[in-house]
């Protein structure tokens, strides 16, 4: 199949239910994760120990650590053991984390359940199972779909867990969530299709050998740090908010939904041009350290209106429009800056980066709210702003590309690397990558004016053998 041919061609009926059923696998867990955030901290000053704010923020954040340990481990393991094993033991651990959680009678306990919740790190075992089970040229709108659904199911939880917790309380939320991982697991073994194949996919899992070149790559180590500071102010804020959002507005633990429904609705009404905006007119960086900026102010004006209630409402909005924007454009940036051949691993570093910020930030939130009172939480993740923002003033600007795939069919060593320095000198081809192993060619190419049909001539002669 040349690239023509699979720019035409549809997902097939196959890659759709492996697609769907993959998202709501991610949005299941993850329902189960966000539905605390909006109520828990209010939940936990009533359990022994819970009147340390240190404890609240660890209770929060416990789980980004054992996720940031177990998540690449499990998705190598899912290459030997199998995916759907992994995935299953991943989903049992969030489960019985869950359970633990629920049973708990101190914040102690609940901090031993979100240890063990994290530690069902499925998501770089789904990422491959997804890449089993989706052709090339499809994975990015598979990916697309799950990404999307992950940002929906923040959005949801902000609004439900308030609603929820009016009617089951936190006991309740928790064995809601281990239902969740339960049908999640269903879903994995009758909807989901097994792969006919299984191997590794350099675009989409993490190697060994490429962490030093990403761990080296100065743009990609920005996009890194952003994501940890982004999510570690998001675990911070959610230590104080629910006490200020009371305090300020007399609100009920129940009716603050009233607030986080309108603010996400709105930001996610701005989120979409600006991203429109952002991809079309090649201005992705502007767009990008516009919302880190938008951020920053965010961050400071909750600094300096937590003790008022309409402050705090404008703050949120726009906290959650820089948040949905940065969310969005993360992740292409790091498929537009990344080394064609080492992708999968960026995306994994990246991934582990972010739980890293959910730890840290839920940590040092409780912190320095226990301590120095709800302004310095808010001083502390303007300061991340402040240095994510220096880091993306520094940024170069992703090149205006897109990614090409290729399907070449069995091909020797040799012959791959001829095909690669002849890829490589196409007009509008930035980078190329020629994997004998997975039979498939990859390469970042021009948005417009790149010479593709040279391309497909040379995939064509490849393989029939006659390039030499």
């Amino acid at each position: 199949m040349n690239n023509a041919e699979s720019n035409t061609d549809k997902m097939n009926a196959s890659e759709i239910r492996a697609s769907v059923g993959l998202a709501s696998i991610f949005g299941l867990r993850m329902l189960g994760m966000f539905l605390i955030l909006p109520v828990f901290a209010l939940y936990a000053q009533h359990l022994p120990g819970g009147d340390n704010h240190t404890m609240i923020g660890l209770a929060l954040g416990a789980y980004g650590l054992t996720q940031a340990m177990l998540q690449l481990p499990f998705g190598m393991a899912s290459d030997k053991y199998g995916r759907k094993r992994v995935i299953y033991i991943g989903l049992i651990l969030f489960a019985i984390g869950s359970f633990v959680a629920a049973s708990a009678t101190s914040i102690e306990t609940i901090i031993i359940g979100r240890v063990i919740q994290g530690a069902g790190a499925i998501s770089a075992a789904v990422t491959a199972l997804l890449a089993d089970s989706t052709r090339e040229e499809h994975r990015t709108h598979a990916m697309a779909m799950i990404g999307g659904t992950i940002g929906v199911t923040f959005a949801a939880s902000l609004v439900l867990g308030p609603a929820l917790y009016q009617y089951i309380g936190m006991h309740g939320i928790f064995l809601l969530t281990a239902v969740l991982s339960l049908t999640a697991m269903a879903v994995v073994k009758w909807y989901i299709p097994d792969p006919i194949h299984s191997q590794f996919h350099l675009d989409a899992e993490a190697s060994p050998a490429k962490l030093g070149e990403v761990l080296r790559n100065t743009q990609l180590l920005r996009l890194n740090f952003g994501i940890f500071a982004l999510h570690a102010a998001q675990m911070a804020m959610f230590v104080v908010i629910p006490f200020a959002l009371s305090t300020t507005g007399n609100l009920d633990i129940n009716h603050h939904w009233e607030v986080y429904l309108p603010v996400v609705v709105i930001a996610f009404a701005v989120m979409i041009p600006a991203i429109i905006y952002g991809e079309k007119k090649a201005k992705l960086k502007q767009v990008f350290v516009a919302a880190v900026g938008l951020m920053l102010a965010a961050q400071l004006g909750m600094a300096a209106s937590i003790a008022h209630f309409w402050g705090i409402v404008a703050a949120l909005l726009a906290y959650f429009i820089a948040f949905n924007v940065l969310e969005a454009t993360l992740p292409s940036l790091i498929s537009k800056i990344a080394p064609v051949g080492s992708k999968g691993t960026a995306i994994g570093v990246y991934n582990t980066s972010q739980s890293i910020g959910l730890f840290v930030g839920g940590l040092l939130g409780g912190w320095l709210s226990q301590h120095y009172g709800y302004s310095a939480v808010f001083v502390f993740s303007a300061g991340l702003m402040v240095l994510w923002l220096i880091a993306a003033l520094g940024m170069r600007p992703p090149p205006a590309v897109k990614t090409r795939l290729f399907h070449i069919g069995t091909i020797s060593a040799p012959q791959a690397e001829l095909l690669h320095q002849k890829l490589r000198a196409i007009q509008g081809v930035y980078e190329s990558t020629v994997v004998a192993a997975e039979g498939i060619a990859i390469m970042k190419v021009a948005q417009k004016g790149w010479d593709e049909a040279t391309a497909t001539k040379l995939i064509k002669e490849s393989k029939h053998g006659i390039s030499k």
